[in-house]
């Protein structure tokens, strides 16, 4: 347990200029505190003790303002930062390295009324590895976002997200596609704060009204050439003298 509380105020170091080491992580950082309350709270949830599990993750939410459900799965490295407003929900599942900031939901959907089982029923998204989530994002239902990916500031994300790319928009659609197989991804890829992509982001729907825009200019050009036509045709014949 000391040694993944170690390596969570390593990476929170790494990937924060503003800490300034372990003492400042301990006693002025929300992130790694919940962690502390979600540590707890998950070996009671383990051990089937099961409200008081949950009693303690309500104390660690109060303190913190960061809701860690008990049942909830995170890898090592984890990094919360700034984290009010964050929920975690039962059944989602985080991978090593992951970020998240402030206001983001990991949250789940109802379960399936045909489900002999309802309440053991994988309903919260699946992190994998290195995934950054920007803040107000909001990652809904049994879903996965694949290692390395990048979810931009308050992007709503409803389906998969494939490795290795940023998100952006409600609906949550690719800005920036993968570049090399998800297989061939680096195990530690370049932070990237708040999941944003280097230099000027792609608008989606930007581009969208960019290519409508074009293909009306190419009608429009294409009309005046056909009226064009049609006047041509119009015109009277030449009178052709001595007839």
């Amino acid at each position: 347990m000391f040694k993944s509380l170690r390596a969570d105020i390593q990476a929170t170091i790494a990937r924060d200029p503003a800490a300034r080491g372990w003492v400042e992580v301990v006693l002025c950082y929300p992130g790694f505190q919940a962690l502390l309350f979600y540590g707890l709270a998950r070996r009671l949830w383990r051990w089937r003790l099961r409200l008081l599990g949950r009693w303690v993750s309500t104390w660690g939410r109060w303190f913190t303002g960061i809701e860690i459900h008990p049942g909830a799965v995170i890898g090592h490295r984890f990094f919360i930062d700034h984290g009010m407003g964050v929920v975690i929900g039962e059944t989602a599942e985080i991978g090593d390295g992951v970020t998240l900031y402030h206001g983001v939901t990991l949250g789940g959907v109802a379960p399936s009324v045909d489900s002999d089982n309802q309440r053991n029923q994988k309903r919260h998204p699946t992190l994998e590895d290195d995934v950054i989530v920007g803040s107000g994002a909001q990652i809904l239902g049994p879903i996965t976002v694949g290692k390395g990916a990048r979810v931009g500031a308050n992007a709503v994300v409803t389906k998969d997200v494939p490795p290795g790319v940023t998100v952006v928009g409600i609906p949550a659609k690719v800005v920036t596609p993968r570049l090399q197989p998800a297989e061939e991804l680096p195990r530690e890829p370049r932070f990237a704060a708040y999941g944003m992509p280097d230099g000027e982001i792609p608008d989606p729907v930007a581009r969208a009204l960019e290519s409508l825009r074009g293909e009306v200019e190419r009608l429009t050009a294409r009309l005046a050439e056909l009226e064009a036509k049609e006047e041509e045709a119009e015109k009277p014949l030449p009178r052709v003298q001595g007839l």
